[in-house]
Order: C-alpha cells, then structure tokens, then sequence
C-alpha cells in the first residue's frame, strides 16, 4: 500500500511542531501546529531565511547547532531547561507560564532526499509549558519545604535542629583546619514576668523583634538559631574569645537600649549570655562547646542578669534561673 498520502494528514494533526530547513537555513516546510501560532501560512515564507521569518532566533548558536547536524549526519537536542524556546511562539493556553511564549524541547534531525540526495535538518518543536510549570510549582514547594525543615516557624531564624547541623559542621571544620571557633548562647532574662505582663502574644511579639534586631547585629558568616523556647545560640566562625565577647556584650547593650512596642506598650527586654572558644580545653564534641557556653550563660544569670560572661574551667555547672 501507498503510505505517502500518509504523511501530510498526520503531520497537521501532530501536536508538536514540525520545521525542516535547508541547510542554508531556508523554511523548506513546517506544519500546521506551527503555522496556527506564527499567524502566516507556509506559502508566504517557503524559500525564505529562517531568520528573516523568526527575528528573534539566538542566530549565531542556531546556526552552530545546525551546522553540527549536517555535519556529523547526526541529531541534536535542546533542552528548555538549557534554553526555554528556540522559536518565539505563543503558547495558547491560559495558564501562567512566566512567560508569553511557547517553553520547548527541541531536537533537530538529518534528513536526506531519498532521490535527489539533497540534505535538510527538521527541527521537532515539542511543547513543554506545562513541564515547564510543574517544574517550577515543584520547586517552589520544595523551597518553602526546605525553609520549613530549616527555620523556626515563630522568629524565621535557624531553628533547633538545623542549627546544631550547622554547629557540628563547623565544629570538625575548626578542628580539622585548627581555626577558632567560639559559640554565645544567650535567653531572655524574666521571660515568664514577661508573658504573664503582656500575654503570649506580647511574648511572642518580643521573641520575633529581638531574633531580628539580633539578626541585624552579625556577620552574615554567624549562624543565629531558636534553641529551644527564649533561648538562643550563635555559632562564630573564624572568631577568638575575645572576639566573640566583644560581641556578645555589643549584643548584651544593643538590646537593653532597644525598644519594643507592643500595644501602645513600650517594651524593654534584656538578655543574659555566654560564651566560650573551641580553643579553651580539649573538647572532642560540638555538645562539649554548647555546654561550657551554657555554664557560662547561667554565670551570668546568677550575677544578676543582662549581662554576658566567658566560660572558665571553675565555673559550677548547674542552673539558676
């Protein structure tokens, strides 16, 4: 049976385009599905550059690909993901892309004349808008996914778990290259006074100012996380004692001088803090440092609060609230 009156039928109907070029870029062909979204039938653009039809063509890396083609007698694939269109068409359908235009695979193929011999180089335009999308919409999830593994929900800081992530991180970092490492853990001084004054969520209103305002205060290489109700902890890389003192009672004034206000309230808070250097003793574990940080934490507690105190060997390691 004769199949070649096949072929025009099915290439209208195909739901992907059709474009086949000679191979000094002339439109020999395309199909309908592009024919309907270019606006202009095959017969006014048959012979002419491709480029003088599609002005906007990425001419130069086109030309490339399909030089390769002809070259090598051997196909070739451009992925939207490498480059979201090759022809600028519309995509015709009322979705939101992000873009007007068509988003597409394309794959560009040898063809040779079964008589005259003579080659051309199809291009199969295949319509990925909706991968496209989906793809998108699945990465958007996974950020805000990812945000929620990452951060606390209530003062959008580091919470808990990934914190003390990152502290294990850069604690076998500054063992392994021997640089300094220092941690502050620091609470709110009479929280409980606090709530019971203003109500949960006057309490909650000065938990999410003071992780800002403290934000605000360091390095972006500092790691500030939500240890675990009004407590916090720092992680300092690249940072001495010394260094990690002076910061921690920047800190310590910064905050008692901040105002709050909440409700026509205003609200003074303080903190208490401690600090301590991978470098003071021999410590083997990120919880050695995060303890030594809480023994000095409640030193500063027990000395009257608002304040901040670096860990010594001799300091009694109990809590004082």
């Amino acid at each position: 049976m004769d199949t070649h009156w096949l072929a025009m039928p099915i290439l209208n109907q195909l739901n992907s385009g059709v474009l086949v070029l000679t191979t000094d870029y002339c439109i020999s062909f395309y199909n309908q599905f592009i024919e309907r979204r270019l606006g202009v039938p095959l017969s006014e653009v048959r012979n002419q550059s491709v480029f003088n039809v599609f002005t906007d063509l990425p001419e130069a890396w086109l030309k490339r690909k399909l030089d390769s083609v002809v070259a090598l007698n051997a196909p070739s694939f451009s992925s939207w993901e490498q480059r979201p269109y090759v022809l600028k068409l519309p995509h015709m359908r009322p979705v939101s892309s992000g873009s007007d235009y068509m988003i597409q695979n394309c794959s560009m193929l040898p063809l040779n004349h079964p008589k005259t011999g003579e080659t051309y180089v199809c291009l199969l335009i295949e319509d990925a808008t909706d991968v496209s999308i989906y793809q998108q919409e699945l990465q958007r999830n996974m950020h805000i996914l990812q945000q929620a593994n990452r951060f606390d929900g209530l003062t959008k800081v580091y919470n808990r778990s990934y914190w003390e992530q990152l502290l294990q991180s850069e604690f076998l970092r500054a063992k392994r290259y021997h640089q300094p490492l220092s941690l502050i853990l620091f609470d709110l001084d009479k929280f409980k006074l606090l709530n019971d004054h203003y109500g949960h969520l006057g309490g909650d209103f000065v938990l999410i100012e003071l992780a800002a305002y403290i934000q605000s205060l360091l390095r972006e290489s500092d790691f500030l996380g939500r240890y675990g109700g009004e407590e916090f902890g720092i992680i300092l890389p690249n940072t001495a004692l010394q260094g990690a003192a002076e910061v921690a009672e920047r800190i310590c004034q910064r905050v008692a001088e901040h105002q709050l206000l909440f409700n026509q309230n205003i609200i003074r808070a303080t903190i208490s803090l401690g600090v301590a250097e991978l470098g003071q003793q021999e410590l083997q574990e990120p919880q050695d440092l995060l303890r030594c940080a809480d023994v000095a934490l409640y030193s500063s507690k027990r000395q009257g609060r608002n304040r901040s105190t670096c860990y010594q060997q001799a300091m009694p390691e109990y809590r004082q609230k």
